[in-house]
């Protein structure tokens, strides 16, 4: 692996970190944000500090000819406990019980940190190495037991997470599972680095030279393995992210025949909003629209479930005939919601009004239904009900919700 590649992995890696502190910012107390935003700018610094130009600025500027052995190897060390303690709280569980866990991995790996630079400062390494300080000094005292530390413990927390992950994988279904196996591939190249490290080390006890496996194949192996942790690791986030998105987005859809016949009995259901505003905020204008209108009726609605009894209640007298005819296009559609449901129809109502928008979605579907496959029993419908409206209104009395506009905006024009 050239020089390069060390700084393409550390750059990609700072980017997606980059990308996740705004919501670092707004969600700092969640344990899994946090976990997750420590985690890539550990894993960016490991490539930019292992590149041999920093190893070699890092010892010029320390004065100390392989001080960045043991900083590259603290930094391996801490995305260990990092990789570790995010598994233990992305497991989730009692919140006493995780905490006591990463107590524990912080408290190991944090010795483990402390005895790599106690072994490098009572051992000695006079000589600069870029690329094999591992096989170079693999006989050194202390030097040994410094290198040999470092992979033990980088290993035992790679086959921590392979064990957890392989667990949790056979439990859950879907995008999770298979973010948590492509973790479990990358734990397994990881493992497959940590051999490559120790077969060159172990090489050289024997009087052998196999510092090739270590500079060479070992570095390949180790950007292989980041990746393809990585992708396991954004797959469940980013997989839930759409799945949240394109949820709003299909009820913001489906409800738009409710809410184009509310705009006829809300008097504000004309106000616009900039064509650039969010998903979020057009939904929320829609939800908040389509609940206005409902709780102008709701006078109506709690008193019977017949249709051609709510066509003659005092709600639709002042209601201009237009307006009528979708309030009691409304009232049909929950009348056959709430024979379609068990109970009394106002525990129907009550739902929809109170509930969350997945009941503003089942009366926009059923508005939909009787608009697309019961047009003339609808039509029907209205006729009954108008009648009543523009009998119990002199002539020329405006109506009484749009008394304060010349008539209402069509209904077939979207406004958001």
């Amino acid at each position: 692996m050239t020089n390069l590649h060390y700084y393409v992995l550390a750059a990609l890696l700072a980017f997606a970190f980059a990308l996740r502190v705004p919501g670092l910012i707004r969600h700092w107390r969640d344990p899994f944000v946090r976990s997750v935003s420590l985690l890539l700018p550990l894993a960016s610094a490991v490539f930019f500090f292992a590149a041999p130009p920093t190893i070699s600025r890092v010892n010029g500027l320390t004065g100390m000819a392989n001080l960045s052995a043991p900083v590259v190897y603290g930094i391996v060390t801490a995305l260990s406990a990092a990789l570790v303690n995010l598994m233990i709280t992305w497991r989730g569980g009692p919140e006493e019980q995780r905490r006591a866990a990463t107590r524990w991995c912080v408290g190991v790996y944090g010795a483990v940190i402390v005895a790599l630079f106690t072994l490098f400062a009572l051992g000695d390494a006079p000589e600069e190495r870029l690329l094999d300080f591992d096989t170079h000094y693999a006989n050194a005292p202390y030097i040994r037991e410094m290198i040999v530390l470092y992979i033990a413990g980088h290993a035992l927390s790679t086959l921590t997470l392979a064990v957890l992950c392989w667990r949790w994988a056979r439990e859950v279904p879907g995008l999770l599972r298979i973010g948590l196996v492509l973790i479990v591939a990358g734990s397994f190249l990881s493992l497959a680095w940590d051999a490559c490290k120790l077969l060159a080390v172990a090489a050289r006890w024997t009087g052998h030279d196999w510092d090739g496996v270590s500079t060479t194949v070992a570095p390949t192996v180790a950007s292989l393995a980041t990746l393809t942790q990585a992708v396991g690791l954004v797959l469940p986030s980013v997989s839930q992210s759409l799945a949240i998105r394109w949820r709003r987005w299909s009820q913001y859809r489906r409800l738009r025949p409710l809410w184009l016949t509310m705009r006829a009995v809300t008097p504000y259901g004309a106000v616009g909003i900039p064509w650039w505003s969010s998903l979020s905020i057009r939904h929320l204008r829609r939800t908040i629209l389509i609940r206005d209108g409902l709780r102008l009726l709701r006078a109506s609605l709690d008193r019977d479930t017949s249709p051609c009894a709510q066509a003659t209640t005092s709600i639709l007298d002042p209601l201009e005939p237009e307006s009528a005819r979708h309030v009691s296009t409304v009232l049909t559609a929950l009348a056959g919601l709430s024979r379609s449901a068990p109970g009394h129809a106002g525990s129907s109502v009550e739902s929809v009004l109170e509930g969350d928008d997945d009941g503003l979605v089942m009366l926009s579907d059923a508005i939909h239904v009787l608009m697309v496959h019961d047009d003339h029993a609808l039509r029907r419908f209205h006729r009954r009900s108008a009648r009543p409206a523009r009998s119990a209104r002199p002539t020329g009395q405006p109506g009484g919700l749009h008394a304060d506009r010349p008539s209402a905006r069509p209904v077939g024009v979207d406004g958001d």
